[in-house]
């Protein structure tokens, strides 16, 4: 596991005036805790990182929605910029694939997989999931499990965020972007009941916003 960016427990984030935030948010939001330029900087850092170790063969990236699209589109773009830039180039192949395991802001404990016949074309390949964010561990742990079964030849896991959480069953991720605290963050892609994925900042969500959106 490589470094990551640790944000304290105490760290408030950003105020919401010091940055753009889209009107219809505004009062749903507690902060901004990572700012957009500051998650694109760390992702090409993330990028460079990948290519260095995974750079021989062709890489099968997987990515896993909804949450992970906008964080996985980044991310191969600064690997096919580093592709077209340097030496060493590495050959993708996208495939994506869904998990469900969130009712408002609880895990439910009941882990869907949605997609998983489809993943027979990962026997032999490298493989890299691309994940928004790992809280507890267990929706990774059954992923790692599904695609171990199609005995892919080497797998690595790419986070944007990993959340400090006591919820842990202890996994880490080979690749982090961020370590948050134990809060419910949303933005880039990351979702509250489908809302909030139009956010470009991660952000820590309010009691109200939780409330408005809450199903």
């Amino acid at each position: 596991m490589g470094d990551f960016i640790k944000i304290e427990d105490e760290d408030k984030g950003y105020n919401l005036n010091m940055f753009c935030v889209p009107r219809h948010y505004e009062q749903d939001l507690e902060s901004i805790l990572i700012p957009h330029g500051i998650i694109l900087d760390r992702t090409e850092r993330l990028a460079r990182d990948i290519v260095k170790d995974m750079g021989e063969d062709s890489l099968v990236v997987l990515c896993v929605l909804k949450g992970g699209y906008k964080f996985c589109s980044d991310l191969l773009d600064y690997i096919k910029a580093l592709n077209r830039n340097s030496e060493r180039s590495i050959q993708l192949i996208v495939d994506f694939i869904r998990l469900k395991s969130y009712e408002n802001d609880q895990s439910s404990g009941d882990i869907k997989v949605i997609g998983g016949d489809s993943l027979s074309n990962l026997q032999g390949k490298d493989v890299l999931i691309v994940e928004d964010i790992v809280d507890t561990g267990n929706t990774m742990k059954k992923l790692l499990q599904v695609i171990g079964d199609n005995k892919p030849a080497r797998v690595k896991v790419v986070s944007l965020l990993v959340k400090r959480t006591p919820r842990s069953v202890g996994y880490r991720p080979d690749y982090i972007g961020f370590e948050v605290p134990d809060k419910f963050v949303v933005g880039y892609a990351l979702d509250y009941n489908e809302y909030f994925r139009d956010l470009g900042h991660i952000c820590i969500i309010n009691d109200e916003g939780k409330k408005k959106y809450a199903v």
